[in-house]
C-alpha cells in the first residue's frame, strides 16, 4: 500500500462515495442495530490502539528518542521498529473508516459532520505521506498521544452499547477536552523542533502544525456549538460533559 498513492487515494474516494450513497440508500430504510458488531469492532480498535501506544513508548524509550526534537536516522534499528508501529497506525486510519459507515447503517446522520469526514479522510492520506518520507523520528509523538486517546474513546464507544455499563463510563465527559489537549500538545511538540532544529524536515513540521491547527478550530467550533445548544435548553451542566 505504500508503493503507490493510488490505493490510499482510491480507498478514500470509495469511503466518501459509500458515505454519500449510503446515506441516500438508508433514507427510507430502518436503521441497523449492529450491537454485536460494534462491541467487537470497538474492542478490536481499543486493543490495536493500546498495542501501538505501548510499543511506541517502549521503542522510543529504548532508542533514547529526544522529546524536544528527534531526527530520522540516529536511532538505528529502533527507527525501523518505530516505523513498523507507524505503519499499523496508518493502516488503522483505513479501519476507522468503519466509524462513519456504521453511522450510515445506524442512521446516525447527525454524527456525520464535516469535522468527522474531513478528519477521517485526511488522516489516512497524510499518514501515507508520513510513512513514505518521515516514518520515524519526530513523527512518533502525535500517534503516541492519539493512540492513548483512542484507547479511551473506543473503549467508551464499545461499553456504551451495553446499558448496564453506562453508569461506569465516567470518562465520557473528558473526551473532547482530551482531544483538544492532544492537538495542542502535538502542535507544541512539532514547533519545538522548528525552534531548535535537529535535521527533521522543516516543511513537514510546518504542515503538521497547520493541519493540527485546523483540527483545533473545528473541534472548538463543535464544542462551542454543542454547549450553546444545551445552554438554550437550560442544561448548562452538559458543557462540562461534552
Amino acid at each position: 500500500m505504500l508503493d503507490s498513492c493510488l490505493p490510499t487515494m482510491s480507498l478514500t474516494l470509495l469511503y466518501l462515495l459509500i458515505v454519500w450513497l449510503g446515506t441516500i440508500y438508508m433514507k427510507n430504510r430502518p436503521a441497523y442495530s449492529l450491537k454485536g458488531v460494534l462491541i467487537a469492532y470497538n474492542f478490536s480498535v481499543t486493543m490495536l490502539s493500546l498495542y501501538m501506544f505501548i510499543e511506541l513508548i517502549a521503542s522510543t524509550w529504548e532508542g533514547g528518542y529526544n522529546l524536544q526534537c528527534q531526527n530520522l536516522h540516529s536511532a538505528g534499528e529502533v527507527d525501523t521498529r518505530v516505523a513498523k508501529v507507524l505503519w499499523w497506525y496508518y493502516f488503522s486510519k483505513l479501519i476507522e473508516f468503519l466509524d462513519t459507515i456504521f453511522f450510515v447503517l445506524r442512521k446516525k446522520n447527525n454524527q456525520i459532520t464535516f469535522l468527522h469526514v474531513y478528519h477521517h479522510a485526511s488522516m489516512f492520506n497524510i499518514w501515507w505521506c508520513v510513512l513514505n518520507w518521515i516514518p520515524c523520528g519526530q513523527s512518533f509523538f502525535g500517534p503516541t498521544l492519539n493512540s492513548f486517546i483512542h484507547v479511551l474513546m473506543y473503549s467508551y464507544y464499545g461499553l456504551s452499547t451495553i446499558p448496564s455499563m453506562h453508569k461506569f463510563l465516567w470518562w465520557k465527559k473528558y473526551l473532547t477536552q482530551a482531544q483538544l489537549i492532544q492537538f495542542l500538545l502535538t502542535i507544541t511538540h512539532t514547533l519545538s523542533a522548528a525552534v531548535v532544529p535537529c535535521g527533521f524536515p522543516m516543511g513537514c513540521l510546518m504542515f503538521q502544525s497547520s493541519y493540527m491547527a485546523t483540527l483545533v478550530i473545528l473541534f472548538l467550533n463543535f464544542y462551542v456549538q454543542v454547549c450553546f445548544f444545551y445552554l438554550l435548553l437550560q442544561n448548562s451542566e452538559y458543557c462540562s460533559k461534552v
